[in-house]
C-alpha cells in the first residue's frame, strides 16, 4: 500500500493523530472543528455546523441534535465541491458517533462521486487500547509507522506507570459528566481512564456509549469525584456550566462537593478526541483522584472549590 499525499480529515482527533505522527504537511483538508494543533486551523475547511452553537445553552443543542435526527437531517454540511477540489488520495472518518462527526453514510456517498477510488479510513476506538491501535494505523496508512508506533508505546508505558500508583482502597467513586442538560455520563474509553488513574467509575461502563443518567442516580451514587468533561467545550465554557450543576438540589450534601473535588476540564482537548491527548486527560484524572486538600487543579482543569459551609467564587484555572 503507497502512503497516502494527499488526506482530509474528517474527524478533529486524526487531524491531532497525523500532525504528532509528522503527516501534517500532508493534511490538505479538515473539518470547521480541527483547532488543533494551531497549523490545522489555517487548512481548507470541508464541513460546516447546521446548528446554532455559540452561546446556547446545553439544553438547547440537544434539543436542536434530537429534532434534527428526528426529521433525517445532518448536524453537519459536507462541502462535496470543496472535498472534490481538493484531490484527496485517504479521507479519514469515523462510525461510532453521528454528533461528533459527519455522518460515515454521507461520507460514503460523497466518495461515490470522487474521481477515482478514494479509501476511506474509518477510526472507531472504544478503549484507550484501541486509541493507541488507532494511531498505528493512521501510522501505517501515511507510511509514518515509526513515528505512530512511539507515540503509541508512549501512551501504554504512561498507562503501566499510573498503575503502579499508591491505590487508595477502597478506590474513590468517580462521576464524569459529559452532557449536563440532560445529564450525561461519559461511555467508551473514559471509565477506563478513570480505573487506570485508581478510580472506580460508578455510572459509565468501559467499552459502552455515553448515556443518559438522571440526578438522581448522581446523588445515588455519591461521588467523591466529580469530572466535568463537556463534549467540544473548553475549559473556559465547561467553567460556565457549574453552576448550574452545582445549584442542583442534594449537590452540597455529595462527598465530592463537600471536599471540594469537582473539576473542571478542557474535556474536548483532553477526553472526548480519542488521540494523543488522552495522556493528559489521565494525568488529569490521576491528579484529581489523588488529590490532598488545596492541591492546585492541573493542566487544563480548575477545581470548584464550593464547600457547602462557605460558598466562594470559582477560582482561576491553575495551568502550571
Amino acid at each position: 500500500m503507497s502512503a497516502a499525499s494527499r488526506v482530509v480529515s474528517l474527524l478533529p482527533s486524526a487531524t491531532e493523530i497525523l500532525f504528532a505522527i509528522g503527516a501534517g504537511d500532508r493534511v490538505v483538508g479538515v473539518t470547521h472543528e480541527c483547532d488543533y494543533p494551531e497549523a490545522a486551523s489555517a487548512l481548507p475547511k470541508v464541513t460546516s455546523s447546521l446548528l446554532p452553537t455559540e452561546g446556547v445553552a446545553p439544553g438547547d443543542i440537544d434539543r436542536h441534535i434530537h429534532a434534527a435526527r428526528h426529521a433525517g437531517s445532518s448536524i453537519y454540511r459536507l462541502d462535496e465541491a470543496e472535498l472534490a477540489r481538493l484531490e484527496p488520495d485517504l479521507i479519514i472518518t469515523q462510525e461510532l458517533c453521528d454528533v461528533c462527526a459527519v455522518a460515515y453514510s454521507e461520507v460514503r456517498r460523497a466518495v461515490r462521486r470522487l474521481a477515482g477510488d478514494v479509501p476511506v479510513l474509518s477510526l472507531e476506538p472504544r478503549s484507550v487500547e484501541e486509541v493507541c491501535l488507532a494511531i498505528e494505523e493512521v501510522g501505517t496508512f501515511t507510511g509514518c509507522v515509526d513515528a505512530a508506533a512511539r507515540i503509541a508505546g508512549a501512551i501504554r508505558e504512561r498507562i503501566a506507570e499510573l498503575g503502579t500508583l499508591p491505590r487508595v482502597e477502597p478506590p474513590p467513586r468517580v462521576v464524569c459528566i459529559e452532557w449536563t442538560d440532560p445529564l450525561m455520563v461519559g461511555g467508551h474509553w473514559v471509565p477506563e481512564m478513570v480505573r487506570v488513574t485508581g478510580g472506580l467509575d460508578v455510572l459509565g461502563t468501559e467499552g459502552a456509549p455515553s448515556r443518559y443518567v438522571s440526578w438522581d442516580e448522581v446523588i445515588d451514587a455519591q461521588p467523591e469525584v466529580m469530572v466535568l468533561i463537556p463534549c467540544g467545550y473548553d475549559l473556559a465554557r465547561t467553567l460556565e456550566l457549574v453552576p448550574e450543576v452545582a445549584s442542583r438540589r442534594g449537590f452540597d450534601d455529595l462527598p465530592c462537593a463537600r471536599s471540594g473535588r469537582v473539576l473542571a476540564v478542557d474535556g474536548s482537548a483532553y477526553f472526548s478526541r480519542p488521540g494523543p491527548r488522552i495522556v493528559q486527560g489521565l494525568e488529569i484524572l490521576a491528579a484529581a483522584i489523588h488529590a490532598e486538600p488545596n492541591d492546585a487543579a492541573p493542566p487544563g482543569a480548575a477545581y470548584w472549590n464550593q464547600p457547602a459551609t462557605s460558598r466562594i467564587a470559582l477560582i482561576s484555572p491553575t495551568l502550571l
